[in-house]
């Protein structure tokens, strides 16, 4: 059971994340400034310091309490599905959809200014949990037949690359095409590498 005081920092830090998630996707990492995520968060610039000890501590919060409710919607999304062939459709769609709908932060991720808030390694880590849980499905249909033999988590992780891929091409393009048209493509194509030859 949670003490009052945990409650209630829990819900200030929440306050804290979501403002920051705001005012950064608005001005972007280098020119946000404390000043205003307090001001957005309805509090005084040192109970941030309270939290976090700086703008960069607070955006790798951000990144990561984002990077775990995607983890979690696209690892739901991979098990609702019935098939691999789903399976692989959401978790193109999960992410070309959760980039769409946070493409100012993913475009900071992409950032120079942003380099010392995240690492490829750290982005890496993000998506390891469910591109092995993609590549344990891969590799059950691979075992079944139902696809070709292939490495099961080198294809996970290419997969996961061409949706990266495709979500950067989406941002440098400002496309107009839904995140679902872009992942079906996707998909059919990954699909069509896997199949069984007849």
């Amino acid at each position: 059971m949670k003490t009052k005081q945990q409650v209630v920092q829990e819900f200030r830090r929440t306050e804290i994340v979501d403002a920051a998630r705001s005012v950064f996707a608005r001005r972007g990492f280098a020119t946000a400034i404390m000043d205003e995520i307090a001001r957005e968060a309805g509090i005084a610039k040192g109970t941030i310091y309270l939290y976090f000890r700086s703008k960069t501590e607070v955006f790798k919060a951000v990144l990561d309490e984002d990077m775990r409710a995607l983890k979690k919607s696209t690892m739901e999304r991979i098990d609702a599905a019935e098939d691999l062939h789903g399976k692989i459709r959401a978790f193109t769609v999960a992410r070309l959809e959760n980039a769409e709908t946070k493409k100012e932060i993913f475009q900071i991720m992409d950032n120079e200014h942003a380099n010392a808030a995240l690492t490829r390694s750290q982005y890496r880590d993000w998506l390891r949990e469910p591109v092995l849980h993609l590549a344990a499905s891969i590799e059950r249909a691979s075992t079944r037949g139902e696809i070709r033999r292939v490495p099961a988590e080198k294809t996970a992780w290419l997969v996961a690359d061409m949706t990266r891929g495709t979500i950067q091409r989406r941002l440098l393009e400002k496309s107009d095409t839904p995140p679902s048209e872009d992942a079906e493509f996707l998909c059919n194509f990954i699909w069509t590498a896997l199949a069984n030859q007849v």
